[in-house]
Order: C-alpha cells, then sequence, then structure tokens
C-alpha cells in the first residue's frame, strides 16, 4: 500500500510558512511606505487557505485577509497603515498568517511579521537593531492576543451609484430629438420649427452612443 508522502506535514502547526518580509517599517513622512505588501508562497504540491491576524488590527487595512494559495504559487496581501499619528511612532505591532490544508480547519503552520511606524527613513539608525530592542520585542508579545480576521476592515472598491441625473437628462434630449421629424418632411402634425436637420441628428445619435457607453461603465 503506498503511503501518503504529506501525513508528516499534516501535523498542527509544524509546517513552514514562508514569508516575505518578516518586518514591516512604515514612515510618516513618506506616504508611498503607508502601503506595504506581504507575499505569501506555497512551495507544497496542495493548495493552502491563509489567515491573517494581528495584535492591533484598528491601526491596518488589510485587503484579503483571507484566500487561497494554489500549489508552487504565491499571493500578495496588501497591508494599508490607516492610523498615521506621532503617539504610535516606535510601536510594534505583528501580523501572524496562518496557514492550512483546503479541506482542513486545523492550522498547519504560522508565520509572524512585526510592524513598526517611525517619522522619517532619514532617521533611520544605521547599525542593525539592538539586541536589547529584539528582548524588548519579545517581551511585549509574549502573551499578545492576536484577533481574528472579522476585525479587519477590508479595503473599500468604488460602489458603482449609477448614473448622474445630468447623464440621464442628456440621455432622454438626444432621445427626444430622434424621435423628432427630419427636416424637409411634409406630412407631420409637429411643428415646422422643431424639426431637425439630417446633421443634428447624427449628433445626438453620436452623444447618445456616448452616453449609453457611459452608464454601461457605472
Amino acid at each position: 500500500m503506498q503511503q501518503q508522502h504529506r501525513q508528516p506535514e499534516l501535523v498542527e502547526g509544524s509546517l513552514p510558512v514562508f514569508v516575505f518580509p518578516t518586518e514591516l517599517i512604515f514612515y510618516a513622512d513618506e506616504q508611498t511606505s503607508h502601503k506595504q505588501v506581504l507575499t505569501l508562497y506555497n512551495p507544497y504540491e496542495f493548495a493552502l487557505k491563509f489567515k491573517v491576524l494581528c495584535t492591533a488590527p484598528n491601526k491596518y487595512t488589510v485587503v484579503d485577509a483571507t484566500g487561497a494559495v494554489k500549489p508552487q504559487c504565491c499571493v500578495d496581501i496588501v497591508i494599508r497603515h490607516r492610523d498615521v499619528r506621532a503617539c504610535h511612532y516606535g510601536v510594534y505591532d505583528k501580523f501572524r498568517l496562518q496557514v492550512s490544508e483546503q479541506s482542513q480547519r486545523k492550522a498547519l503552520g504560522r508565520k509572524e511579521v512585526t510592524a513598526t511606524l517611525r517619522p522619517s527613513a532619514s532617521l533611520e539608525p544605521p547599525s542593525p537593531r539592538p539586541q536589547d530592542e529584539d528582548r524588548r520585542i519579545k517581551e511585549q508579545f509574549a502573551d499578545s492576543e492576536f484577533f481574528e480576521q472579522t476585525a479587519f476592515q477590508t479595503e473599500s472598491r468604488p460602489v458603482a451609484g449609477g448614473p448622474s441625473l445630468l447623464t440621464v437628462l442628456l440621455g432622454l434630449v438626444c432621445m427626444a430629438a430622434l424621435m423628432l421629424p427630419t427636416l424637409g418632411e411634409q406630412e407631420s402634425t409637429v411643428p415646422v420649427y422643431l424639426h431637425l436637420s439630417v446633421n443634428k441628428k447624427l449628433v445626438a445619435a453620436y452623444v447618445l452612443g456616448l452616453l449609453t457607453m457611459v452608464i454601461l461603465r457605472t
């Protein structure tokens, strides 16, 4: 009987999780740094589903805090800092990425990523982080609570609000213009001053076509 070659990996919490980078640094004076990307890699022969947790979910917006990664593929997770204030300078938060097999509910592996807000990149110390700071961070997160993805606010996507009133009115005017008799028609009960030339009707038809495209896109 053929053995299950993945069986050793199915032990809860033992599956290695590959995430890059392992530290997120946001700079208050650099707007572009307020958006960071975590890349989750799946080098395995089976699909993984993931969940992003955080110790301070109110400070961040996570796009797609839950999802799936196909075998031997990767996925980008966008994280935005939404509370850039001086009182948060130097405060370390933590994200935890939990992964599990598609058909399983237990977490097969997890990886933690630190996040911090700093005032400016120009004030960045050139030397590596001191050992005492690393020790302080470990002590800070020793008993930290990670919140479920329901605590995250998914990045809002624009919702179609429909065409504007001006667009609708302009479309109705163009339709009415096309329904009017053409200049030169004799048998019509419509007054002559409301008869339109062919060129004017072509313009009305062109504008109506443009408005239709705008409405369909909204």
